[in-house]
């Protein structure tokens, strides 16, 4: 069997669980049960994880397909140190509100800072209406 070089040492990581950083910015949780060439990935037993702060909440998400193009960061997670974290776990409702919260709070922040610069006759273009290459 011939793999990328790179993927045949996650062969053996198979059935262990591990935590994935997306280029979106959502972390995952679970078993990883599956790996391609590419870095394709099949997680089992996923949460997604959100973090708020110093709380944190897990949405469980069930079996998970991940594009490898998409992976930033794959890490084992060491089972026996798992539970010893400085962070508080919280509801899935509490969790959402607070990050609800967050991004306004960011939001407004950026957009009061449009308006400074814009009172000063500086603008900042849109990242949506900047060219993608």
């Amino acid at each position: 069997m011939n793999y990328m070089p790179g993927t045949a040492s996650l062969i053996e990581d198979i059935d262990k669980k591990h935590l994935v950083l997306l280029r979106d910015g959502r972390t995952l949780i679970g078993f990883l049960r599956s790996i391609d060439q590419f870095a394709n990935l099949v997680l089992h037993q996923t949460v997604e994880r959100i973090h708020v702060g110093k709380k944190y909440g897990d949405i469980p998400r069930g079996i998970f397909v991940v594009r490898g193009e998409n992976v930033v960061l794959l890490g084992e997670i060491d089972l026996e140190k798992e539970s010893d974290t400085p962070l508080q776990q919280v509801s899935i409702e509490e969790i959402l509100e607070e990050q609800r919260v967050e991004q306004q709070t960011r939001l407004e922040a950026e957009r009061l800072k449009v308006q400074a610069l814009k009172d000063r006759g500086l603008s900042i273009p849109r990242a949506d209406t900047l060219d993608e290459y």
